[in-house]
């Protein structure tokens, strides 16, 4: 018995050892722009297929071949369905539909269905990606398909916004709530053993659309089962820097490390531009002994594409030193398609190699079972193909060999700014070539990985110095996340555009109230980042193709940034970003030199601000998924801090008598604030409702900028009152829900002059970071009871986490 006990010991604590090894929802790999952005969602690199932040598989897979037995140590093959029931990702289809309830058996066979609508899938409202347009709250489908044979296990695929009925033959088979940005493959067989037929069957779903976006595809498939000859690399660690994934395996007697390395360094623009990461490789023995090794990559043309069903083409060729594969679509739509849960089709996927004796690419129709045993003829094109680079490594000792791999993308042009095509900056003039940067790579590996590893060791002691370990680790998980949802170009003015894709929101380009959040982590790295930013919007106005006395909330819809796309302004929160972040770009440079190239947009915000901004109308804030909201504190805070930063700025550029005007002017309003938001021992979330709370992230301005226009005393009733709110992964946003922004937690966090009390409202973030269920790229709104996530993933406004940062950095000026 005592045996026992021991063992069931050793086995819990052996469980908590696996259990620290997590230390993200999911792992960066390849991160540059919202679309060459390759993720791990597990904690093993090789338990999974790769994937692009929306979900779909964008497959890099990894081998080593250790004396004849192959481990692999990355991705996994993608799962391979037949097509028995194609969805329209895979063949273009019509359904017949109608948006009235029909009758009680209007899901069986037999169903007259004559008086319906046909329609074209997919069915939804985003513009641009639904064949069929459909406003209205619900809508029946029916889809009538025809079986040679019956006789196999049916896997449901189906992609939903928002609840989904979904039938096939009567038989109620799935249903979900919510929405499934990405196609769920769902097996059925055993809801329809013996219901499927040889001949005629119906496949029905009934939609609702709660609000928002709406879409419906549907179709059922057979999973394949595919041999693998390959065994599991044995993951034993797996650590994430700033700039670096790096994992370490057991090989049987061979130890691998692998590193992925993104060189998003800013004080470089030309090197963070550079659309190219590094996979190192290194080997040696375990046992002393030598091994034969043979080093296997590919990577799949899905990550040059939208939809699997598009052709691409492949080729094999040299330049200077390297040998280099290359794939993309036959199409080439560059700059078409515009939306979210879009991924590009335009431009080309490089792989990269030292060319050699021991190296040999090749290019297959598909990923190998034996990638060590390749046929000799190479294919220029299909689908979902894959760029293979195999490496023989020689006789491994206990001395280590190494192997880099160079994964990059050339996009040829990035954005169509107001009708011009940019392209990304690194090319920006069109004289320079995706070789060149491919080759520049390649003979400044070992300055650059240097940097790096310099800065990702900075950057950790200096968040470990004001946050904390659990602080310094929110960081390390943000840090490519937040810069890799923009895109890096230059405008026809000649100055720098930073622009962001509103990842799984709506997808708009250059959101104001998405580079407020943001802004933190560029303020501490290069304000000039921040500045391309805000350029666009400050443009938008200054050209007069912007004629509201408030700025713009977007540019458009990513990559189209031609004018706003969002539904709706908003009004005081965009008026208020605007001018903060000119503020705080001013405080960080110690001079208001930006400022005064916009000071006529300035004025004309801070003019709107004054008369709206104390005491806000019905309208929308950044918070936009909790709906439009009159008398809004936390607005009236926003407005009330621009006010005191458009002082702040004056008094820099020597207007002394503009900056003592509205000092004034926002001290005063602070006071009335206090009176309008009082609510006892905290403030309102409403000025109406005096039973209301919420988060005052905005006073982290005043606060860190020392503009002095609250009392202390706002912010310590607020913290004390925030205290007896805390949940297990965190403060909610305010006692409405349930949801936070862990954003906003970092912000709130950051009033706090007590270390402790700060680290109590911030580190329940890292809490959800390591312990969500939901693997995706870091959300920024999740359940603060259940660490659930409740929307958003791979979004820039984790670069808020580093206000903390900033803080310290002003401090010290």
């Amino acid at each position: 018995m005592r045996k026992n006990i021991f063992l069931y010991a050793f086995i819990f604590f052996q469980g908590l050892l696996n259990a620290q090894q997590r230390q993200a929802p999911a792992y960066p790999l390849i991160t540059h722009d919202p679309y060459f952005s390759i993720w791990s969602m597990e904690d093993e690199v090789n338990q999974i297929a790769t994937k692009h932040w929306t979900g779909r598989d964008h497959s890099l897979v990894g081998m080593l071949k250790v004396d004849g037995k192959i481990y692999r140590f990355l991705g996994k093959k993608s799962d391979v369905y037949k097509e028995i029931l194609p969805a329209s990702d895979h063949t273009n289809y019509q359904v017949k539909c109608m948006e009235t309830e029909p009758e009680d058996n209007w899901m069986m066979p037999g169903f007259d269905d004559s008086a319906w609508d046909t329609a074209a899938s997919p069915i939804g409202n985003i513009e641009g990606v639904s064949e069929t347009m459909w406003e209205t709250r619900d809508i029946w489908i029916r889809r009538e398909f025809n079986l040679d044979d019956a006789d196999f296990d049916p896997v449901l695929k189906v992609r939903n916004d928002d609840d989904i009925f979904l039938y096939v033959n009567g038989e109620l088979v799935f249903e979900a709530g919510c929405c499934n940005d990405a196609y769920k493959m769902v097996s059925i067989k055993d809801k329809l053993k013996g219901k499927l037929k040889k001949g005629k069957n119906i496949l029905a779903m009934h939609v609702v659309n709660t609000g928002g976006a709406a879409y419906l595809d549907a179709g059922i498939a057979e999973k394949i089962i595919l041999p693998d000859i390959a065994v599991e690399a044995k993951q034993n660690k797996v650590e994430v820097n700033a700039t670096q994934t790096i994992y370490e395996f057991e090989c049987g007697n061979v130890d691998l490390k692998l590193t992925f390395t993104s060189p998003l360094l800013m004080d470089n623009l030309n090197l963070m531009s550079r659309p190219v990461s590094y996979i190192d490789t290194e080997v040696k023995s375990n046992d002393g002994k030598k091994h034969d090794v043979e080093l296997y990559f590919g990577a799949s043309s899905d990550i040059a594409v939208n939809n699997i069903i598009q052709n691409v083409s492949a080729e094999k060729y040299n330049a200077g030193k390297l040998s280099i594969l290359k794939a993309g679509t036959m199409e080439q739509q560059v700059l078409i398609k515009k939306g979210d849960d879009l991924r590009i089709d335009w431009g080309y996927l490089y792989v990269a190699v030292p060319s050699g004796k021991f190296t040999t690419q090749f290019i297959t129709d598909k990923s190998l079972s034996d990638p060590f045993s390749p046929s000799k003829k190479n294919i220029t094109s299909g689908k979902s193909i894959f760029l293979n680079t195999l490496i023989n490594m020689g006789r491994v000792s206990k001395s280590v060999k190494k192997q880099t791999i160079m994964l990059g993308y050339d996009d040829i042009y990035s954005i169509n700014y107001f009708g011009k095509k940019l392209r990304p900056w690194w090319n920006k003039d069109g004289s320079n070539s995706i070789e060149n940067e491919l080759q520049s790579a390649y003979k400044e590996y070992t300055s650059i990985i240097k940097k790096c590893t310099e800065f990702d060791k900075k950057l950790y002691e200096d968040a470990l110095k004001a946050g904390g370990k659990e602080y310094a680790s929110i960081l390390e998980i943000a840090y490519r996340q937040s810069i890799a949802a923009h895109k890096l170009v230059e405008s026809p003015q000649g100055e720098i555009l930073f622009l962001s894709k509103e990842n799984n929101s709506n997808g708009s380009i250059n959101t104001v109230d998405v580079t407020y959040p943001s802004a933190p982590l560029y303020l501490v790295y290069n304000p000039d980042l921040l500045k391309g930013m805000l350029n666009g919007i400050f443009y938008y106005t200054e050209s007069g193709k912007w004629t509201k006395p408030f700025p713009a909330h977007d540019l458009g819809t990513y990559p189209i940034a031609t004018g706003q796309t969002y539904g709706g302004d908003m009004p005081v929160e965009e008026a208020g970003n605007m001018i903060i972040l000119t503020a705080a770009i001013a405080r960080a440079e110690g001079n208001a030199d930006y400022a005064a190239k916009h000071w006529e947009s300035l004025t004309q915000w801070i003019d709107y601000l004054s008369k709206e901004g104390l005491d806000p109308a019905n309208q929308l804030c950044t918070d936009d998924f909790a709906g439009h909201l009159a008398r809004n504190a936390n607005l009236s805070v926003k407005a009330i801090v621009a006010i005191a930063g458009y002082s702040y700025l004056a008094d820099l550029l020597g207007k002394k008598e503009v900056a003592k005007k509205y000092s004034v002017m926002s001290k005063s309003m602070a006071k009335e604030w206090m009176e309008l938001a009082n609510a006892g021992d905290h403030y309102a979330l409403t000025f109406n409702d005096k039973n209301t709370w919420s988060q005052k992230y905005n006073l982290v301005w005043d606060k860190i900028m020392n503009l002095n226009t609250f009392p202390e005393e706002v912010i310590s009733k607020e913290l004390k009152y925030y205290l007896t709110k805390q949940n297990a992964y965190g403060l909610p946003l305010d006692n409405r829900a349930d949801y936070t922004k862990s954003d906003w937690i970092l912000w709130t966090a950051t009033l706090a002059d007590d270390l402790a009390v700060f680290k109590q409202i911030a580190n329940p973030v890292y809490k959800f970071a390591v312990e969500t269920p939901d693997r995706v790229p870091m959300s920024d709104w999740h359940m603060t009871t259940s660490g659930n996530l409740r929307g958003f993933k791979a979004r820039s406004v984790v670069g808020g986490y580093f206000i903390k940062m900033i803080e310290q950095e002003w401090k010290s000026k």
